[in-house]
Parts: C-alpha cells; sequence; structure tokens
C-alpha cells in the first residue's frame, strides 16, 4: 500500500496485566510496518513487562528498532516536547495519551484514533468508527472497535498467517521440531490417537473438573499449560508431592505438561498442533479463531457480570450457524468455564467426545472470518479517509 498518505504511526499502550495489551499492540504494530510500510512508533509505559513478549527488548534503552518498529519509553514531562506527534496516533484501550503530548498534535492536526476492545455485542456497530470532539481543544478522537461483521473494524490477522498454519499443519517434520523446541520430552511418542489441548486461562477457571474430565477419558490425553504462576499452582495442589518438580504430571488418561512462557509465535504453533484450545482475553482468543480448532473461550472477569454478556454475545454470533448438537455442548462447556453454574466434569467429558464435529465447525467459522479484511487493514483504510475529509 505505497499509497499510503499517512506513513508516520505512533501507537500508545499501557501494560494494565496478563501481557493481553501489549500482545495485542505488538501484533498490530509490527503489521503496520511490515506489511503497510508504515513508520510505526510504539511507546510502552512498562518496558520491564513488555520484554515478556517483546523478547529481544533492551529495557535500558529510551528507543530501540525491533522487527521494523521502533519501541519507546512512555514520553515523560522532561522529554515531552522533544517527541514530535506521527500523522497518526494509536491509543489503545482507552489508555490515555500524555497531555503534554496532546497540545502538539493539535498543531500537526494529527489523526487521533482510539483502538478499543474486542467485543461481539450488538452495540459495538453502533459506536464504531465514532468521532469524540476534545472538550477544549480543536481536535477529534475516534473510537474505532475490532469486530467480527463488516461494520465493525475487524480482528487482527496477518497476510501470511493462513498459509504459515497451512504448512505447519501439513509437515510432520514442523510438528515434531516444535515439541522438541519447548521441551516435550519423547516428542515423538505424541501420536495421533492422543488429543492434545492447551490450556491458557484466569485462575476463576475450573480447572479441577476439567482435570476430573480428562483423566477420566476414555484415550489418552496431554494437556499443555504455558507457564502461568496461578494456574501452574492450582495445578501443583492437585498432584502428588513427588510430581511437583516435574515438567510432566500424570493424572490416569491425562499427561499435564508444565511448559515455559512462550513467544507469541511459539504460542501460536501451539494452538495449531493442539485440538483443543483453552483461551482467555483477547490476544489469544483471536489467535484460536485463526488457528482452525475448537476453542473454550474465557473472557477477562469484570463487576456486574459483563464478561458473560460478552460471552453469549459471541457465542450466539459465532455458533448462529451450528446444528443444535454443537450448540448445547459448546454453550454448555463455555458457561461451566467461565462459572455460570457450579461446574461438574461432564460438559468437558462431553465437548471431548464431539470434538471431530466442532473442528468442522470450527474450520467453517475461521474460514468464513477470513473472508472479511483484517484489523491493520481496517485502520490504515479509516485514517486515510480522515485525511482526505480534513482536506
Amino acid at each position: 500500500m505505497s499509497h499510503i498518505q499517512n506513513n508516520r504511526w505512533d501507537v500508545f499502550c499501557k501494560i494494565v496485566d496478563n501481557y493481553g495489551d501489549i500482545g495485542v499492540c505488538w501484533r498490530l504494530s509490527q503489521q503496520l510496518a511490515h506489511e503497510h510500510h508504515l513508520q510505526v512508533r510504539l511507546f510502552v509505559d512498562d518496558m520491564a513487562a513488555a520484554t515478556k513478549i517483546i523478547t529481544t527488548l533492551d529495557c535500558t534503552k529510551n528507543k530501540q528498532v525491533i522487527s521494523g518498529v521502533e519501541v519507546c519509553h512512555w514520553p515523560t514531562l522532561e522529554n515531552c516536547s522533544e517527541i514530535k506527534p506521527a500523522k497518526v496516533v494509536l491509543e489503545t484501550f482507552s489508555c490515555g495519551l500524555p497531555d503534554c503530548y496532546i497540545p502538539q498534535m493539535v498543531l500537526k492536526n494529527c489523526i487521533w484514533i482510539n483502538l478499543e476492545y474486542l467485543s461481539a455485542e450488538s452495540w459495538v456497530s453502533d459506536f464504531h468508527a465514532k468521532p469524540s470532539p476534545h472538550p477544549s481543544l480543536a481536535i477529534t478522537k475516534h473510537y474505532f472497535f475490532p469486530g467480527f461483521k463488516s461494520d465493525t473494524g475487524g480482528l487482527i490477522r496477518e497476510s501470511n498467517l493462513t498459509d504459515e498454519r497451512i504448512g505447519f499443519i501439513k509437515t510432520k517434520e514442523k510438528q515434531t521440531e516444535y515439541w522438541q523446541k519447548i521441551d516435550i520430552p519423547k516428542a515423538n511418542e505424541l501420536g495421533d490417537d492422543a488429543i492434545k489441548i492447551s490450556l491458557f486461562c484466569y485462575p476463576q477457571a475450573d480447572i479441577t473438573s476439567l482435570v476430573s474430565a480428562l483423566e477420566t477419558a476414555n484415550q489418552p490425553i496431554s494437556l499443555f499449560i504455558p507457564f502461568n504462576s496461578s494456574i501452574t499452582a492450582m495445578i501443583d495442589s492437585m498432584c502428588e508431592a513427588k510430581e511437583k518438580s516435574s515438567k510432566e504430571i500424570h493424572k490416569g488418561n491425562l499427561t499435564i505438561h508444565l511448559l515455559p512462557f512462550l513467544s507469541q509465535a511459539d504460542y501460536d504453533h501451539l494452538l495449531w498442533a493442539c485440538d483443543l484450545n483453552f483461551v482467555r482475553g483477547e490476544d489469544s482468543w483471536i489467535r484460536a479463531i485463526w488457528a482452525e480448532k475448537p476453542f473454550i473461550w474465557q473472557p477477562y472477569i469484570q463487576t456486574d457480570d459483563t464478561h458473560i454478556k460478552k460471552l453469549n454475545a459471541f457465542l450466539d454470533l459465532y455458533l448462529s450457524a451450528a446444528n443444535a448438537e454443537v450448540k448445547s455442548v459448546v454453550y454448555e462447556a463455555q458457561l461451566a468455564w467461565s462459572e455460570v453454574y457450579t461446574s461438574t466434569p461432564a460438559p468437558f467429558s462431553r465437548l471431548i467426545k464431539h470434538l471431530a464435529e466442532l473442528k468442522v465447525y470450527a474450520i467453517q467459522q475461521t474460514n468464513k472470518l477470513a473472508l472479511q479484511s483484517d484489523l491493520a487493514t481496517r485502520l490504515v483504510i479509516f485514517s486515510e479517509n480522515l485525511t482526505e475529509n480534513k482536506v
């Protein structure tokens, strides 16, 4: 897209918790740089936390270029006047911009976009791309909502993602190399008859019922858990003392594999390699959709059960074309996982029994969503339209 007028973008990210915000911002910043040939600066308020996602980041440097993106410390009062705003300023998740930075945006007539959280709720379409004039300055912020419909901002999806996934799934050697890379012992013995499941969740999830269902399954199951201190502690509490120092824990027909913290690329590969994925928040949720595999999503816990409304809105949309049996299985497991009611192992045992049907449906939905343009592309087009309207 060499015709782009607004070729300099500033992206602002505050890391609240769980790395989801920096995960989204880092993926998006790289895509804007690589696929749309933009000069992108990513301002981060917590460099130490960001190193979990941007693994080569040097916290001692104020700015550095990594993977085509200039990563910078959050502006301070001391250096803010030295930072000249880019033509397009992307505020993510209503993180707020530095007070000293906004007046300079006014002088440069910048495009100001606030990227909001992903939701399937019906009101998203009504509020997407709406303007919000600043109360005292001559500048307008526009709210941009990612979403699952054509009248929203779309989903993050790199142009080569599908081809990479297909290449990985079709190549046994790549999969074996991957298991060895993440230190899975006896990687060659992960047979086709064993069900592979990834687990990434918040502590509130009913892990006890899930493990009970998996250990009594009729076939071998491998459960892969990327490092998460609260989840790892919970798994430890269910295990014998002799198992706690091991990376492998055996319970009936279930083998639990405790993994290190995975890079974004390695996590994508884990989702592709598994038959079922438990995901949470936003970043892993989107990646599970593109993995073309059945998944159970746990939304970020909110007061007044707001997260359950978000969950139901997504399920209503995602399962709209499913038959009655698939709907029943997924709704039951999803609501049990998010503690809508007291759970038992039954919803998860039923989920395992219907994996073949669920996989067929997941493929259909992934392909349907992939027909839409992606979030980065829609952001760039939106910024161009705003510029033309200003002229």
